[in-house]
């Protein structure tokens, strides 16, 4: 979506507000024309007013917050797709990665025929040569794609990062490397290291409804927590998971039931889970939340109003979670080489980082 639709979005949302915050604002009632009742009934109807106005206020703050952020995801491509190979249970990675390229490859070979150019390209990168490790891939539509880097079958730390809005088969290669960059500086500390980018999940549009809502996270959990008990089985024994969550990953994560092979749950760039503290979150992992210094997301009303919004900051001490120092740097910049955050989110999964607050999971 270019700038130009992006404003005129907000303007659209900015004056549905207006007209929305002027509704339901209506005068007093008058009885028996006594002054005193007047004045009662009018000053109550003032309050209820100042009342409705302050909440729908906030709720279009929240949706205005949404929609104003320049986003640079391409819109999907209606390309044709193969339908996503089919496993049994117990399949090794190694015989998934093969199936998963071979699928890519034709993916990329069908779109090229359809003349969905971009689409075929941006699949071409994702084949990487042919030396890529998709556990899932799934070309239709706006796609799926769960990619692995390094050796998972001897790997004892595992980061498997969840992203948010705008993140498909189109906007993918800016996820990936985020994947390739936390890997090698976990490979650093331990070379037995792994992360898995896991785009299992049809994220929201950052300039949509959706985001506002839990309704994507809740569908994303219910697939996010099976395969992490699969993905355990994958690994080393007695391998310990860490979840990265990002911005409205972190939506999807404070959804996700997850058993006692996840010991750490983070939370960056998040504009909020929907749960007032850690103690509502379904996990006995070690929760964690950080934010940048010019994160965007920091600006975002953290309330919740009839399902839209998300309610308790998670860097909030209230909300309870464990604080890592995320540096300066804005809502796309946690994963960047060389920055504070990527050092503070690797040392979370080798189980280095220091504690810093009490989490009360």
């Amino acid at each position: 979506m270019t700038t130009g639709t992006a404003t005129r979005t907000a303007t659209g949302t900015a004056r549905a507000a207006g007209v929305a915050a002027g509704i339901g604002a209506g005068g007093a009632v008058f009885g028996s024309g006594r002054a005193t009742a007047t004045a009662t009934a009018t000053a109550t109807a003032r309050a209820r007013a100042r009342g409705g106005r302050l909440r729908r206020t906030l709720l279009a703050s929240l949706v205005a917050a949404a929609v104003v952020v320049p986003v640079s995801a391409a819109a999907s491509a209606k390309a044709p797709a193969p339908a996503p190979a089919v496993f049994a249970g117990d399949a090794s990675p190694r015989s998934r990665y093969a199936a998963n390229l071979d699928n890519l490859t034709e993916a990329a070979r069908m779109a090229q025929d359809a003349d969905r150019s971009g689409r075929a390209g941006r699949l071409r990168a994702m084949a990487a040569g042919g030396t890529a490790q998709f556990l899932t891939f799934d070309g239709r539509g706006r796609g799926r794609a769960v990619e692995v880097f390094g050796e998972l079958e001897t790997a004892d730390r595992i980061a498997v990062l969840v992203p948010g809005s705008d993140t498909t088969l189109d906007t993918y290669e800016r996820f990936r490397s985020g994947a390739v960059a936390l890997q090698q500086r976990l490979r650093a500390g331990n070379p037995r290291s792994a992360v898995v980018a896991w785009l299992g999940y049809d994220t929201p549009g950052t300039v949509s409804t959706t985001v506002l809502t839990a309704g994507r996270a809740d569908e994303a959990a219910a697939e996010l927590g099976p395969f992490l008990d699969r993905l355990r089985d994958m690994a080393a024994p007695g391998s310990r998971l860490s979840l990265l969550c990002h911005s409205y990953g972190s939506v999807v994560c404070a959804r996700t039931r997850t058993g006692p092979g996840v010991g750490d749950m983070v939370f960056f760039g998040s504009p909020g889970t929907g749960a007032g503290s850690v103690r509502e979150l379904p996990t006995a992992a070690r929760v964690w939340a950080g934010r940048g210094g010019a994160d965007w997301i920091g600006n975002v009303p953290h309330v919740r109003l009839g399902g839209v919004g998300f309610g308790t900051d998670p860097v909030d001490p209230a909300f309870g979670a464990r604080a890592f120092a995320a540096g300066g740097g804005g809502h796309s910049d946690y994963l960047k080489p060389g920055t504070r955050s990527l050092d503070a989110l690797a040392a979370i999964v080798l189980g280095t980082a220091p504690s810093q607050g009490a989490s009360h999971a």
